[in-house]
């Protein structure tokens, strides 16, 4: 007993420090900008160069686990993980911290893919079930510290020690690994699919340098579409040579199962619609609201509370009771109700105006946090976990790293019309100025330049507010239109609840 509750510590804490350090960072966004001299554009690559190369790796890294051994790759990732947050604490340029944040994702691809691998191999039945719940309930603990670590930490301390915290429990976590973790891997995996590997990172990056850059570029502008077209080609080559290995990195048949593919689907629509959230919110608060970090931190507090308190009321009270097809679609459409009523309250500038909103949403994302990762390894037999949680795992972040560059752009472009609306008569080169002073957060500087042709002061507010309330409603479409697809493709017996599902399992030994 001991030794699972130190395994279950092994493949969860990696993953708080994962989602613990998106959340941290997501607080210190403006710090950073101030303190690096950032724009808008600068800052939306802290958060994607991590989130981008997690999402192109984990894959791979699932892939790697299978083949080379969970517990080996869990170890590296620890190792890649942690000395890529004390690069990022050190870092004097946005270049730098960029690139060792891309490092920092490349650790963390490592220890996620293994983590839930080692997770799926080590529990089974009813264990499998209670463990992911408590999996889920640890991201939910990182989610609802992230916002109050980060604010404490930079307002104290200074952004970079939301690096430093890593490097302590790194370490400790390294050590607890080779102690407790029994080496498994894939008896039947063999080389590393190098072209599935090159295909989709390609795609994934190319995909998301084109979401970002098209704020500043023009989307019509030759480059957007040229990396619209690669990234469009080499999603099809990814698709036809995964078809065509004897063992590949993502084997296709497995999305042909229509749980499968719904609990995909509600992976990469939970992270588009809700966890990019977590990284907008605080930047509203203090760019909108005036409010410091420590003070944005805490004000998330609340509303990330479910995400720890949820995944086990779950556990306790409904997954005996309902199908995982019904908590999927009940979580999706928390929180797009959720998220649309956000949306229709944002301009008021007020807090406890959105309080209750969010608190809906956060709760369907609290149903979700465990519930995607045990529906979607339903269906996968054991040996193919570390291809299966490399999905998961590339699916949900991906959602992030398109989520933030697309829900970017639609902010972008929403002020700019806002803009635009206010001051028909302003040159192009001065709407694009006041335009990105008001995203990268300087409403005073907006707000002077505003002045200065004329404007009104409140101008700068009301163009933010309206670019919110657009990202809050494509967000909120998101999820309600996925939550509509899983209640289609996810069987409700395949996803049945432990109680049904051992009467089954009777009744198939009894004929």
């Amino acid at each position: 007993m001991q030794n699972r509750l130190l395994v279950l510590l092994c493949v969860s804490v990696p993953s708080f420090m994962i989602n613990l350090d998106s959340n941290i960072v997501a607080v210190s966004l403006s710090s950073i900008a101030r303190s690096l001299h950032a724009d808008f554009t600068a800052i939306e690559w802290v958060i994607s160069a991590y989130t981008l190369a997690f999402a192109t790796l984990v894959m791979p890294a699932g892939a790697l686990a299978d083949r080379f051994g969970r517990k080996r790759m869990l170890v590296l990732g620890l190792t890649v993980f942690t000395l890529a947050s004390g690069i990022c604490g050190a870092a004097n340029s946005t270049t730098l911290l960029n690139y060792a944040r891309a490092l920092q994702g490349v650790g963390a691809a490592l220890q996620l893919s293994a983590a839930l691998a080692i997770l799926s191999h080590s529990f089974q039945g009813k264990e499998r079930a209670s463990a992911f719940a408590f999996w889920g309930s640890v991201i939910g603990v990182a989610i609802m510290l992230g916002p109050v670590a980060g604010g404490l930490i930079t307002q104290f301390f200074g952004w970079q020690w939301a690096f430093y915290v890593n490097l302590p429990v790194g370490v400790a976590m390294i050590a607890l690994t080779l102690y407790a973790v029994t080496e498994s891997k894939d008896p039947h995996a063999m080389r590393v699919d190098t072209a599935g590997v090159l295909t989709f990172s390609g795609f994934l990056g190319l995909l998301t340098l084109a979401l970002i850059s098209g704020n500043r570029a023009g989307w019509l502008s030759r480059s957007v579409l040229v990396e619209l077209g690669v990234a469009v080609a080499m999603l099809i080559a990814f698709l036809v040579v995964e078809s065509v290995q004897t063992r590949p990195m993502v084997d296709l048949k497995y999305l042909a199962r229509r749980t499968y593919l719904g609990a995909n689907i509600a992976g990469v629509s939970y992270a588009v619609a809700f966890l990019t959230m977590l990284t907008y919110l605080p930047f509203f608060f203090q760019s909108a609201l005036g409010y410091a970090p420590l003070t944005a931190g805490l004000l998330m507090l609340p509303l990330a509370v479910p995400l720890f308190v949820v995944p086990r009321m779950v556990a306790l009270y409904l997954d005996h009771r309902l199908s995982g097809r019904t908590l999927l679609v009940i979580g999706l459409a928390c929180v797009g109700v959720g998220l649309l009523l956000t949306a229709l309250r944002i301009t008021l500038f007020h807090y406890p105006a959105i309080f209750e909103s969010m608190l809906i949403a956060s709760v369907g994302a609290g149903i979700l946090n465990g519930q995607i990762a045990k529906v979607g390894m339903t269906v996968i037999p054991v040996e193919r976990a570390g291809m299966a949680s490399g999905v998961s795992g590339t699916m949900r972040f991906s959602g992030i790293v398109v989520g933030f560059a697309a829900l970017g752009a639609i902010l972008f472009a929403r002020i700019g019309a806002s803009v635009g609306e206010a001051l028909p008569d302003l040159a192009a080169s001065d709407r694009l100025a006041i335009t990105h002073a008001i995203a990268d957060g300087n409403l005073s500087s907006a707000t002077a330049l505003i002045r200065a042709h004329g404007g009104a002061a409140s101008v700068a507010q009301h163009s933010l507010g309206f670019g919110y309330e657009g990202v809050l409603l494509a967000a909120s479409l998101v999820a309600l239109g996925a939550a509509v697809l899983c209640w289609w493709l996810v069987s409700a017996q395949e996803t049945a609840p432990h109680e049904a599902m051992a009467a089954q399992v009777l009744e198939l030994s009894v004929d």
